[in-house]
């Protein structure tokens, strides 16, 4: 009787055991089942980056390195003109211009994006409707080099005008040649020194030879004849414009000016030496109204404005 009592209390601890460890184990398998169902589905991560616009991109804009940024993306979505990292650099791109707008966040492709040198470079950097014009330019009246593309600048011509004889006078002394200088174009937009449109940042342009500007049909005339007349000088503007100052802003694509421009200056050799006589007028009456009238040996003046 003992050894069955034995072998059947055995028995049930075997079978008790078994169900405890089968009970842990079907509990647990539930609690792993919950787990996962709770847990967030993983999401792969991009194998790659692609160079994108940070911002807005404007057509004729020249880039530079923090124009762009490099932006994971789905490697299945990965288009083969698109620029991906490890194979150039944003520094690769400095000095390019764009060729079409690129919007904030859009893929970068050489497509849309010209290199300096290439054909049809400088016309994607010109704005609609404009031209470019190149003036030659020496050490002092380029500013000793200290103008680079992207700046503004006003334009000045400096010429001579020959003394003219006053109206009635028999013996207008001798003809002095007067010395003008006058500008022609303000807030002038640079876009090429010599034949670059880039420039390395604190490096003057010691030897520069020629500057491109981007002007209206209208202004290219103005400059061309000014290279005629006399001799020209370029000024460089504030980045911060004066009260009385209008920015130069195409108003279409046909090149208009905005209306309203500032008012026209000029300097005559005689403001600036109060040695020198101011230049006789061409037209109207010199004289302030009087008329010289000659009898026989005599003359006498007599106003304008007394005659009947």
């Amino acid at each position: 009787m003992r050894a069955r009592t034995l072998i059947l209390f055995l028995v049930a601890l075997v079978l008790a055991g078994g169900t405890t460890m089968m009970a842990r184990m079907w509990l647990a398998s539930q609690r792993s089942s919950a787990t996962s169902e709770a847990a967030p589905l993983a999401v792969p991560t991009p194998a790659k980056s692609v160079l994108i616009a940070r911002s807005g991109i404007q057509r004729g804009q020249l880039l530079k390195p923090e124009d762009f940024s490099w932006e994971p993306w789905p490697e299945g979505g990965i288009d083969r003109n698109y620029i991906v990292i490890g194979t150039k650099s944003p520094e690769t791109f400095t000095g390019w211009v764009a060729r079409l707008p690129i919007s904030a966040g859009e893929p970068i492709t050489e497509a849309k994006i010209i290199a300096p040198g290439n054909r049809g470079f400088l016309a994607a950097v010109l704005h609609p409707g404009m031209r470019a014009i190149s003036v030659p330019v020496s050490l002092t009246s380029g500013i000793s080099g200290f103008v680079f593309p992207g700046d503004q600048v006003d334009l000045l011509v400096t010429y001579s005008v020959q003394d003219q004889p006053r109206p009635g006078q028999t013996s207008p002394g001798p003809l002095l040649d007067h010395k003008i200088s006058e500008t022609i174009l303000r807030d002038v937009r640079v876009i090429a020194i010599d034949q670059k449109l880039d420039a390395k940042a604190g490096e003057a342009n010691a030897n520069v030879k020629t500057v491109t500007f981007e002007v209206t049909p209208k202004e290219s005339e103005i400059v061309a004849l000014s290279n005629e007349m006399g001799k020209l000088s370029l000024t460089l503007r504030s980045l911060v414009p004066g009260p009385n100052e209008l920015k130069h802003e195409v108003s279409d694509a046909t090149g208009q000016t905005p209306s309203n421009p500032p008012s026209e200056t000029y300097t005559i050799d005689s403001d600036v030496s109060p040695l020198l006589r101011g230049p006789n007028k061409t037209q109207g009456n010199a004289d302030n109204g009087l008329v010289t009238i000659l009898r026989g040996g005599q003359s006498a003046a007599t106003s304008v404005s007394s005659q009947p």
